[in-house]
């Protein structure tokens, strides 16, 4: 079963440094994709903006700044308030966006007691699919598939 983690957040679009508008967003962690994090941007249009990071990218900025090329992420103070920056760029243009330290501080913690760092790897059972994929094949479908080595018309002895 899969857990998601969602906060709603009023972020600010920094246009200037005395200029910045509003963008209600959405924050949201799936444990069925345990590295990421999901923002949707709710701009006014018929289809919100998206954007999928590193969790462990945003935990970082909150404290120091991180990141390089598409996702920039760095603490700083603004008239008094804490807030997480959040510079994203794409082949469409860049923004440079302003959140609550406190909203994105504690919407992260909620992540991090569902699916603790270090952990992330479990939720993907990557361990299973791999053994089921390299199990040995029951009595049945033993043959193998035909061109690929595994069944007995293309072992050398059948050559004569």
């Amino acid at each position: 079963m899969h857990s998601v983690v969602e906060r709603e957040v009023e972020l600010n679009l920094v246009l200037s440094p005395e200029r910045s508008v509003p963008v209600p967003a959405r924050l949201i962690y799936r444990t069925d994709d345990p590295f990421a994090v999901h923002i949707t941007f709710h701009i006014g249009s018929d289809h919100p903006v998206r954007w999928t990071f590193a969790r462990e990218l945003l935990i970082e900025g909150v404290f120091r700044p991180c990141g390089h090329g598409d996702v920039r992420v760095w603490p700083t103070k603004v008239d008094g308030r804490s807030v997480v920056l959040m510079a994203l760029s794409s082949p469409d243009g860049e923004a440079l966006l302003e959140a609550p330290a406190l909203t994105v501080s504690a919407w992260l913690e909620r992540t991090l007691r569902i699916v603790p760092p270090g952990t992330e790897a479990d939720r993907l059972r990557l361990d299973d699919g791999l053994t089921a994929l390299l199990a040995p094949h029951s009595a049945e479908g033993s043959r193998g598939t035909p061109g690929c080595g595994s069944g007995p018309e293309d072992s050398p002895e059948n050559d004569g």
